[in-house]
């Protein structure tokens, strides 16, 4: 073998490792890293203050939650954000993705607050029954759910199964990790710090009172919460 088959290697070796550093460098999967966090948001929040919680429709925890968040949101929606990301927590909730799969799949018709609300109401806490302990909870239960909301079946069939669907989840968990928090769920964040309530509605009164009062000067008229 001469020198010129040797250098013609040698060029060849060197445009294949720029291209794989090159495609390593951009994250491989555009798709992956372009894709945004989701941005489901309730409330006129008049005040600027906005609630998030990081949540996982398998989670007992996150199910307890549920009706006091609905209650607190209700109560304070003319002064507040509330927003929602999802944090399946899969080590754990074998269908937890699952379920963010099926909100998100409805959200793109529409109607992701109306699958949030029947993901949390039909979750057994002990995860024996429904669609939390199900091998196909997509035909067993997410299809029946989405015709309750009078949605396009094939449609939401094909949008749960979709990349875009996976990327959206994908981002909200990359977000929550820059977070620096501890990965749990139900998490909250009040105006981007971290807070800890109990599963009352007065704990979270106390807190959503005492962030509007620091930006307005004033808190709000609430008819009383349950404790």
């Amino acid at each position: 073998m001469d020198k010129r088959f040797w250098g013609i290697l040698l060029v060849i070796i060197l445009i294949l490792g720029g291209i794989f550093f090159a495609t390593k460098g951009s994250g491989g999967n555009s798709s992956a890293t372009s894709a945004q966090p989701t941005n489901h948001v309730e409330g006129k929040g008049s005040t600027g203050v906005k609630l998030v919680e990081y949540g996982d429709y398998e989670c007992p925890y996150c199910a307890e939650y549920y009706p006091v968040i609905k209650e607190v949101v209700a109560a304070y929606s003319p002064y507040i954000y509330f927003q929602f990301r999802n944090l399946p927590l899969t080590a754990i909730h074998p269908n937890a993705f699952a379920g963010a799969r099926a909100a998100e799949a409805a959200g793109m018709q529409g109607k992701f607050w109306q699958m949030h609300d029947l993901l949390y109401q039909n979750n057994d806490y002990n995860n024996q029954t429904g669609w939390v302990s199900s091998t196909n909870a997509l035909d067993d239960y997410f299809v029946g759910f989405a015709q309750q909301l009078g949605l396009n079946i094939a449609k939401f069939k094909s949008d749960f199964s979709s990349s875009q669907v996976n990327n959206a989840i994908n981002a909200d968990v990359s977000a929550f990790s820059k977070t620096g928090a501890q990965e749990a769920t139900p998490t909250f964040f009040l105006d981007g710090i971290q807070i800890q309530p109990s599963d009352t509605a007065k704990s979270f009164e106390q807190f959503l009172n005492a962030e509007i009062k620091k930006k307005t000067g004033s808190v709000p008229n609430i008819p009383n919460l349950p404790s």
